[in-house]
């Protein structure tokens, strides 16, 4: 009589899991599978009980795989993979074929959508789906194709799409005759300044001081400050007339090209960071996104 194959775990036990491992955090596995982290903690345990076996050792505030854990997770994340390359081998050949890409809120709504019409006129037939966040997908577990990152250029992982520069920017209305003047660092202290909060996870703030610094010159109090936890939502607002914002460029090129804001403070500073382009290695042979990664890099450089 032949053995009988091991019985496998619950499958939706197994996907808890593999984020659980990815992550490295049963919080973060928790708000991707919309669970509570509680539900996280459960469904592991159960899986450790069945297995007999502990995966993760649990730290203070951290989570390290054991050997086990490790094997698990990585059996895990090729079946997974192996399942998304057959539905995509099987799909219907009429389809229409969808790109998943991930970025930050600021670039998805300030330079890439405004755009993204040409790439779809040039590609019919060829949709794109955009998950505009700030945590980083992990592309090939969570089914995007591509990611457009924000990172320090001198880390940079991936192809180059372009550096940033900043300086601040303002609607027209606040230059008018008989308002506060506008034209040195220093007059910033009559004005409204527009920033982001610097919250845990939400990506890089616009921090006013380190320009400050940039430029030589020491902290200055302004009249008022209004945070926002997005860039667009901060871009938006100088737009609006409500203050003055960092912008960084090219960003915020298309609204300075039609005087949507100005800059009234010459003196771009080169920034430390950029963006690039990843590509998850799978998805690298589909034609579709090397015509879509073409595409953002002749972009990029003005094609």
């Amino acid at each position: 009589m032949q053995n009988e194959a091991p019985r496998l775990p619950p499958l939706d036990r197994l996907a808890v899991f593999d984020a659980a491992a990815r992550h490295l955090s049963f919080t973060r596995a928790a708000a991707e599978r919309f669970l509570t982290q509680s539900a996280v903690s459960r469904q592991v345990a159960a899986l450790e009980e069945e297995l007999g076996v502990p995966l993760f050792r649990r730290r203070h505030r951290a989570l390290e795989l054991t050997d086990d854990g490790r094997l698990l997770a990585e059996a895990v994340a090729r079946a997974i993979g192996s399942v998304r390359d057959a539905l995509a081998t099987i799909r219907a050949p009429g389809r229409r074929e969808v790109l998943a890409l991930t970025t930050t809120p600021g670039l998805a709504s300030l330079w890439l959508i405004p755009r993204l019409a040409d790439f779809v006129a040039r590609h019919p037939g060829v949709d794109v789906r955009i998950d505009a966040s700030y945590p980083k997908r992990a592309l090939a577990a969570e089914g995007f194709d591509l990611a457009i990152r924000y990172t320090t250029l001198e880390s940079a992982t991936g192809l180059p799409l372009f550096a940033e520069a900043i300086l601040p920017v303002c609607s027209p209305k606040l230059l008018r005759p008989g308002g506060p003047a506008l034209k040195t660092p220093a007059d910033l202290a009559r004005h409204t300044l527009l920033q982001m909060d610097s919250l845990p996870g939400k990506g890089p703030p616009l921090e006013w001081p380190s320009w400050f610094r940039a430029m030589g010159i020491g902290p200055i109090t302004p009249a008022a400050t209004l945070s926002f936890t997005n860039y667009d939502a901060a871009v938006a607002a100088a737009v609006a007339g409500q203050g003055v914002a960092l912008g960084r460029r090219p960003l915020v090129d298309a609204l300075l090209a039609r005087r949507a804001l100005v800059a009234p403070i010459q003196g771009a500073k080169a920034s430390a960071h950029g963006y690039t382009v990843l590509v998850e290695p799978a998805a690298s042979r589909k034609p579709a996104v090397q015509a879509l990664v073409n595409w953002l890099l002749a972009q990029a450089h003005g094609g």
